[in-house]
């Protein structure tokens, strides 16, 4: 990958459609994009009408709408040329086989125009990853998410912290590296309290339940219960269709059978599991094994039982149920009692799959446990932004217990190239610039 390179790529999705979009980036944009229309470039950031000319036969390949982008006002902040050409797949590979010919052009990689973008300063590696879920979401909540960090509300959060950490950690060295200048008496207990406040943001944000990770990837909900209690066919219900085979046969379902729904815009992949029961068939106890384990990782766990019974016989069900939980009363057509609202300290909601009786009530329930994970502040959506804080707050800890400057000031900057590896800016520059911004040293 070198990024001297210009380089082309179909941006739209593959195959036939109305209009394809091809973008070209680089040096050789724009003679390139000359080459191809055998005429000046457009005026910038407009969209005109072209026709597009093989420039070995001289033959047209298609009439599009072109726009000039010259850098750095682009995307991947270099010359950037799109063009919009009809979506046929033989008018397609025509146009991309004539930018195979063009001189000192090539076929982007994976990525690549993104990657310049960040090289480029357009984009941290937070907003990077965030097109990638943008382009990834598959309901509503998702596309909220991935837009808000791609819009910078997460690089900007980490932006801060590191900017006082950096600030900080030149107030620290300078106190031991220009001694013999007049400095101010305050300077390292002013440092402290920034590294404690930056500190107590940092956990806030860590101590979030991983609701961003749990968006980005989809809740888990297991359904458990007792066999012929209607878990088969509650999965059915919110799925819409027939996922599992629904039998009165008890130990009908032995494995877990998991489907991936989009409940009023949130993510959330539902697991159906084995009756719990003691059995000693190799199997079915596997089986059983299986869904208390699905259980103890779920984000929300239904437990169906049989209205029809005391609810409270099945202590194994209503053992597994959790703080985040529901126990749903199943085959309330046949019930002569009221479902109560609570079952041994459970909140309890009475359905009948048979006849959808309390399933709305049941599916906005569940749509308000799963929204919890959604808040309003951005949140940790990648396992390595949060191993990166994690070892960022770890300097910081060891910085506020530390009384030796030099060794206050090597955990500083620790926690800095930790925090600078999320959005992808690790400068040491920086530190010498807040020296000289603050205390003039030099003069």
């Amino acid at each position: 990958m070198n990024p001297s390179d210009t380089i082309f790529a179909l941006s739209s999705a593959p195959g036939k459609g109305g209009i394809a979009v091809v973008r070209i980036s680089g040096r050789m944009a724009g003679p390139t994009l000359r080459q191809l229309m055998q005429r000046d470039l457009p005026p910038p950031r407009r969209a005109v009408c072209r026709s597009l000319i093989n420039p070995i036969d001289g033959r047209t390949l298609d009439h599009a709408m072109v726009i000039w982008f010259p850098g750095p006002s682009s995307y991947t902040g270099e010359d950037v040329a799109e063009l919009h050409v009809h979506g046929g797949r033989a008018v397609i590979a025509s146009v991309l086989a004539a930018l195979g010919g063009a001189p000192n052009v090539r076929p982007a990689d994976a990525g690549e125009f993104s990657r310049r973008a960040f090289v480029n300063g357009k984009m941290d590696l937070t907003q990077a990853e965030g097109l990638a879920d943008l382009i990834a979401a598959e309901t509503e909540a998702q596309r909220v998410q991935a837009l808000r960090q791609l819009d910078g509300a997460l690089g900007t959060i980490y932006d801060d912290w590191r900017r006082r950490l950096v600030r900080a950690q030149a107030h620290v060295e300078a106190a031991f590296d220009f001694a013999d200048e007049e400095l101010p008496p305050e300077l390292i207990s002013e440092a402290a309290e920034a590294v404690a406040s930056v500190r107590q943001g940092m956990q806030r944000h860590l101590d979030d339940g991983r609701r961003g990770e749990r968006l980005r990837d989809g809740a888990q909900v297991a359904i458990i219960g007792p066999p012929n209690a209607g878990k088969s066919s509650l999965m059915n219900a919110l799925a819409g269709r027939d996922v599992a085979i629904v039998s009165d046969t008890a130990g009908t379902t032995r494995d877990v059978i998991e489907v991936h729904l989009d409940l009023d815009g949130l993510p959330v992949t539902v697991a159906d599991t084995a009756g719990l029961r003691e059995v000693s068939e190799t199997v079915e106890r596997e089986g059983v094994r299986r869904a208390r384990h699905r259980a103890a990782d779920a984000d929300l766990i239904l437990g169906v039982v049989d209205g029809t019974a005391d609810p409270e016989i099945n202590r194994e069900t209503l053992e597994l149920l959790g703080g985040r939980s529901l126990l749903v009363i199943n085959k309330t057509d046949l019930m002569t009692t009221k479902t109560p609202p609570h079952v041994d300290g459970h909140e309890a909601i009475g359905i009948s799959c048979l006849t959808g009786r309390g399933f709305d009530r049941l599916l906005a329930r569940v749509v308000d446990l799963v929204g919890d994970f959604i808040g309003e502040g951005p949140a940790l959506t990648r396992a390595r932004h949060r191993a990166a804080l994690t070892e960022c707050a770890g300097a910081l800890d060891r910085f506020a217990s530390i009384a030796t400057p030099e060794l206050a000031a090597e955990e500083l900057r620790h926690a800095v190239r930790a925090l600078g590896r999320i959005t992808g800016r690790v400068d040491v520059e920086d530190i010498l610039d807040v020296i000289f911004r603050d205390f003039c040293i030099g003069k």
